[in-house]
């Protein structure tokens, strides 16, 4: 990173400890990881071992819309000038860089994620800060932010409802809730199609632009992780029973039906 891109990251791994009891997003997915102990493991090393390639593959697989998509999203969820944001699962910044430009103050955003290496590759306008943590021990006191986000990492965290909680925890009363993710299609075609593109298309790309060996593997793994997830009435319904109101889906292009945002808000 370069100094003027350069953000404050701080490990707090240290305070996490893993929850109780686990609902995760999907069953363990054994060509990967043994178990569901194993889990957060294998993704922090995937994260970071192919962290270099991660804005470039996304680019080219976005064919360069994914900064105009984030961005409308952000906004579709209530984010405004001024708000205080906190992006989990921040990875490289993708989501982070959007609510800064919306915000108008990037030092009124912050990343929180487990792998390190994906936030020393973030390029990121000064100001903003990046944070070592997990979804479900967000390092931030009780009411503290306006705005919570989270882009395509919902499938990597281990339990919905632990993480839910701790969204409803840090958020202040009346903030609002954006979570975007990829699912599977219910169209058969489309299904066939985004599977191809995400578990053929991506590693080949990744074999031909990318720096990292594990970079196939991550795009297949993403793959695997959509294939599997609990369907979105499961997710609208979980963030429910964790306190949230005004809970919906918005599908964006509803023909193809796999870009969604879930929508909530923490009651005044």
């Amino acid at each position: 990173m370069s100094a003027e891109n350069r953000t404050q990251t701080t490990n707090l791994s240290s305070v996490f400890c893993p929850p109780s009891s686990v609902t995760a997003p999907h069953a363990p997915l054994t060509d990967y990881y043994a178990d569901e102990a194993a889990r957060s493991g294998f993704v922090r090393g995937i994260f970071d071992s192919t962290a270099e390639d991660y804005d470039r593959m996304e680019n080219l697989l976005s064919f360069g819309t994914g900064a105009w998509y984030r961005g409308q999203a952000l906004r579709r969820a209530g984010l405004a000038a001024g708000m205080r944001v906190v992006d989990v699962g921040a990875g490289t910044g993708l989501v982070a860089r959007e609510a800064a430009r919306i915000t108008g103050n990037p030092e009124l955003v912050t990343g929180v994620d487990p792998s390190p290496g994906m936030m020393e590759n973030a390029h990121l306008p000064a100001g903003i800060k990046l944070l070592e943590g997990r979804a479900e021990a967000i390092p931030f006191p009780d009411d503290h932010f306006d705005f919570l986000s989270m882009g395509y990492a919902l499938r990597h965290i281990s339990d919905l409802s632990v993480a839910f909680k701790e969204f409803h925890r840090v958020m202040k009363p009346g903030a609002n809730l954006c979570i975007l993710e990829i699912v599977k299609p219910e169209n058969p075609l489309v299904r066939f199609i985004l599977k191809g593109y995400i578990e053929g298309v991506a590693p080949l790309l990744a074999r031909l632009v990318g720096r990292q060996k594990n970079t196939p593997r991550l795009w297949r793994y993403y793959w695997d992780t959509i294939a599997a997830c609990v369907p979105p009435a499961q997710v609208l319904a979980t963030l429910e029973a964790s306190g949230f109101t005004a809970v919906r889906r918005h599908v964006e292009l509803k023909g193809l039906g796999f870009f969604t945002e879930y929508q909530a808000r923490k009651p005044e």
